[in-house]
Order: C-alpha cells, then structure tokens, then sequence
C-alpha cells in the first residue's frame, strides 16, 4: 500500500528534499532477517557476534535496505504514478545497524527529466539516506524510479 498522496513527476523537482519517517529495529527482527536471508553469525547468533568483527549483533544490510524500502514506497513514492524501478547505484553500508537503533530515511531528487521515448512518464534519481539516532549515515543509495507525468 503507498499512502502518500499523488505525486507526478512534475512534483519532484531537482533537490526536493523529504523526511520519510522513522523505524526502529528489534534485535527479534534482526535473527529473524537473518535466518530467513543472510544466515552469517553476526546476525542471526548474539553470543558469536560478540567475538565476531563487530562486537555484537547486527542487522543485514539487505534488512536495512528493506527497512528503508517500506518507508520510501510509502512516503517518497505515489501509487499512482510509480512505474516501479530499473535499478540502484552506488548501495552502500557505511555503518552497521544495531538492535535498539531508530533509522530515519531522508531522500533527495538528484535529478527528475522526462523520458525522450515515452512522454507520458519521466526518470527520477534519489539520494536515499538512512541514518540512525546518533545522525550517522547507515545506509545509501541513489535509487532510479520511474514515475508518470502529470494526466492532462
């Protein structure tokens, strides 16, 4: 379900900047991630993950990443005009995510055109940045999506 009300391509402009929300993460939903995806001990085993390369408990980034997700679909993008996404750049996990951590997601129009080939839609490029309570970045992407342009 995308909740956010409509928005067209005309209405993501160039350095448009919008706050997504919060989430937090349970160190539940981190075991349970990662048994279910990304079995490696410093997500799924708290006591090996003491001794491991991070001194603890973890989150996947491919949890991160779905974390984030939920809140960019439903508060960045329009079900409406979302035409889905050909794919993201430059994914990186600069911090790891922790049980306990609240992650907020800011995103940012890097760049919005329209399509040459296709006029009824156009190309959105977004910073996608989650960051945790302490206000260190966790998680980036630039994320491509297209969107429809505004009916006539």
């Amino acid at each position: 379900m995308i909740a956010t009300a409509p928005r067209w391509l005309e209405d993501y402009p160039t350095g448009l900047v919008v706050e997504c929300g919060t989430v937090g993460v349970s160190a539940d939903e981190i075991v349970a991630f990662g048994m279910l995806y990304d079995p490696q001990d410093f997500h799924v085993d708290a006591e090996r993950a003491q001794a491991g390369p991070f001194g603890g408990l973890i989150a996947s980034g491919w949890h991160t990443a779905s974390l984030m997700t939920r809140l960019f679909v439903t508060r960045y993008l329009c079900g409406e005009s979302s035409l889905g996404s050909p794919g993201i750049d430059e994914l990186r996990w600069p911090v790891p995510v922790r049980a306990g951590d609240l992650l907020s997601v800011r995103c940012t129009v890097l760049e919005a055109r329209p399509s040459r080939s296709k006029p009824d839609r156009g190309l959105i490029q977004t910073l996608a940045e989650v960051r945790n309570a302490a206000g260190e970045v966790v998680m980036s992407a630039r994320i491509l999506n297209l969107i429809r342009r505004r009916p006539s």
